[in-house]
């Protein structure tokens, strides 16, 4: 008699302003289901609740089938930008309690002299001096006593903090020492959630370290909260999982270290679905996210997305590393509008999930890049969302006139040919701002465009995918089977991932050399101690090693990747020249280098997804229709096929529109498409 091997699935879910995406993936199966759940954003965990409960039935599993659920959340993020975080206290080293009011001293325009300053995260009222600080080597120069400590836990209670940070002066250049001042206060105050600044990131900038320290206690409180609303939820389901949290690294970790640290999760949404994007094994290529706001790009190289160690986060800077995505341009809700100068303008406001564009039948009285498409036939408003929501084209089709008429391009008797006209205009304008911040993204990271595979997810994504590559001369793009949920897939596959640092601002040399050496060997001791935390066995994990280094005199500094186990001068050295040199153009062989931020990485691999059933085609698909689209100021007859009625092997020539039931790939004149085997789209660019 044998016995069932118990199915060990993945659930992926990404929380969205408008829907709830969740991917079901089971290995054993070689099956993978997805499902959009309306979003509740009163209680987003009601509608992952909903959806989990949903995806389960639909993919036939039982709760004690699945493995791990790993969950990507805005809420940490929207609270910052928005301001609605915990009511929190800072201390700090004596003489700094100014420390947020004066940040960087920078206006926040240079054009604007009456831009209003950004307000400080913390008032100053709630700001409390402390008798600590180190000294640039990490000598102790002041070190708090009991009445000192009790001094200032009694102001912290005063203050009545939900949550607390700690910031010692040069506090990264020995941890220890600041976190050993946050424990004199939580043993005063054991009810206050307080954490050293170098405890959460140990790194050299005492304002920025400052700000990851405050954001960090800043969300903590409500984060926590709804980690546990959500784990209640899953478990009133009957579904024993562990569940995990996407990390805006690309990687995930577990709900205590989410809880602990959701600083570290504030942009997991998009990171996800680059992570996915990573390993459908394409090589170099540029991700392309295209929402409903915003289109945002992302690349990675050598199959692992690229990091980035500053980003601002709600107009405040972020130094935690964060997958380096970039905002380049419009989204399927932005504005089509006339400026006052009388200059066709898309975005960058958006008309949001409501009203949404004219064509929803919301309300919405403004047109927007998604009427647009409807204009020029590029989606039908009859299939999309798979049929289960009809567009207006004819209320689409009179805004756009009526910009028209502001544009004076509009005749008598022509309202039907000037919306096409504005419709037509308002992509190139939009496609022309996307390409501009693209190759000017590229070309910062000395790279060419032109070398790279586009993969485009999100609800517009695959349909302006196409015009986007033209303009920039990217001949290759791939389109996933599943591309409006492709961030909830990448949550489903993300590995447990974690990065640590710590700085040392020194001159290379032997004696820094066999610092960093030390340094990264106690960051792999901790690395090693977190998979443990996570519940991950360490004989598939991996461990990526980088400094920051500059030469003596530079304002900015480079991040290298090191060789493991080669920390002598001369490896160092090198790998920086080349690095310099690949980006600049020259290395400078006799310059002194200076080391800043020691960096290591650590990845748990998770099971490898299961790739979408897909079956055979014939070779040449026989269209579903027919029907007119506008494209590049021409109309032209395009075959229209349906995404589930390709098989493997399938080719076409465009121009053509797949239509799926999450969104709509265009295919222009002069491309081509085929499926391969795990059921991606890929379109060619003829020579």
């Amino acid at each position: 008699m044998t016995t069932a091997v118990p199915l060990m699935a993945r659930i992926g879910i990404d929380v969205g302003g408008t829907f709830t995406d969740l991917v079901a993936a089971v290995p054993e199966r070689g099956l993978v289901v997805h499902h959009k759940e309306p979003s509740m954003p009163a209680d987003p965990s009601r509608a992952v609740a909903d959806g989990l409960a949903a995806i389960l039935a639909q993919a036939g599993l039982r709760p004690e089938e699945i493995g791990g659920i790993t969950h990507g959340t805005t809420i940490g993020l929207n609270a910052i930008i928005q301001r609605r975080g915990a009511r929190i206290a800072l201390v700090v080293t004596e003489g700094y309690r100014d420390i947020l009011e004066i940040g960087r001293s920078r206006m926040p325009s240079s054009f604007d002299l009456y831009a209003g300053k950004e307000e400080p995260l913390v008032p100053r009222d709630r700001i409390v001096e402390i008798s600590a600080r180190l000294g640039p080597g990490g000598v102790p120069v002041a070190e708090p006593d009991a009445p000192e400590l009790d001094r200032v836990a009694a102001r912290l209670r005063a203050i009545g903090a939900d949550a607390a940070a700690v910031l010692v002066l040069h506090g990264y250049t020995d941890p220890d020492f600041e976190e050993g001042v946050a424990a004199g206060l939580r043993a005063r105050l054991p009810e206050l959630p307080l954490m050293a600044s170098a405890t959460v990131w140990p790194e050299v900038r005492e304002y920025e370290r400052a700000l990851v320290a405050c954001l960090n206690a800043y969300i903590q409180p409500l984060m926590r909260d709804y980690f546990g609303r959500l784990e209640s939820r899953v478990r009133a389901l009957g579904v024993p999982a562990p569940i995990f949290i996407s990390a805006s690294n690309g990687g995930s970790m577990s709900l205590r270290s989410a809880a602990e640290r959701p600083i570290e999760t504030v942009l997991s949404g998009p990171a996800a679905g680059v992570a996915a994007a990573a390993r459908l094994g394409m090589g170099a290529i540029v991700t392309f996210d295209m929402g409903g706001t915003s289109s945002d790009i992302a690349v990675t190289v050598n199959g692992s997305p690229e990091l980035a160690t500053h980003t601002t986060v709600g107009g405040l800077p972020l130094i935690v590393p964060v997958v380096a995505v970039s905002a380049i341009g419009a989204g399927g809700g932005s504005v089509v509008r006339v400026d006052d100068q009388g200059v066709l303008k898309v975005g960058p406001e958006s008309v949001g999930a409501e009203p949404g564009p004219v064509a929803y039948g919301r309300g919405g009285d403004r047109p927007a890049v998604t009427d647009c498409y409807l204009a020029t036939g590029l989606i039908d408003p009859a299939t999309f969302l798979g049929g289960r929501m009809r567009l207006d084209a004819d209320a689409a089709g009179k805004s756009l006139a009526d910009l028209a008429t502001r544009l004076g391009s509009a005749g008598d008797g022509a309202a039907e040919e000037a919306a096409h006209r504005v419709a037509s205009g308002a992509l190139r304008v939009a496609t022309a701002g996307m390409a501009t911040e693209l190759q000017k993204i590229m070309a910062q990271r000395g790279l060419d465009p032109r070398l790279f595979t586009l993969v485009p997810f999100g609800g517009a994504g695959p349909t302006h995918a196409a015009m986007l590559a033209d303009e920039v001369g990217i001949t290759h793009i791939v389109v996933p089977p599943t591309a409006a949920t492709f961030c909830a897939l990448g949550a489903a596959g993300a590995d447990l991932r974690r990065d640590f640092a710590r700085s040392l601002r020194r001159r290379l040399d032997p004696t820094s050399a066999a610092r960093l050496a030390d340094i990264l060997g106690e960051l792999s001791g901790q690395a090693r101690a977190w998979l443990t935390e996570q519940s991950a066995a360490a004989a598939g994990s991996s461990l990526s090693y980088s400094a920051d280094m500059r030469y003596s005199g530079q304002a900015y500094e480079l991040r290298v990747a090191l060789d493991p186990g080669r920390f002598e001068v001369a490896a160092i050295s090198e790998a920086f020249h080349a690095e310099h040199e690949r980006l600049y153009g020259f290395r400078d062989q006799h310059a002194p280098i200076e080391l800043g931020t020691a960096r290591l990485g650590v990845v748990g691999p998770v099971a490898e997804l299961p790739s979408a059933a897909v079956r055979p085609g014939t070779g040449r698909p026989t269209p579903h229709g027919r029907r007119q689209v506008l494209l590049a100021g021409a109309w032209h007859a395009a075959d229209v096929h349906l995404r589930t009625t390709l098989g493997v092997g399938d080719a076409f020539d465009g121009p053509a529109i797949v239509e799926q039931d999450d969104t709509t790939v265009v295919v222009p004149p002069g491309w081509s498409g085929d499926v391969d085997g795990a059921g991606n789209l890929h379109l060619h660019r003829k020579a």
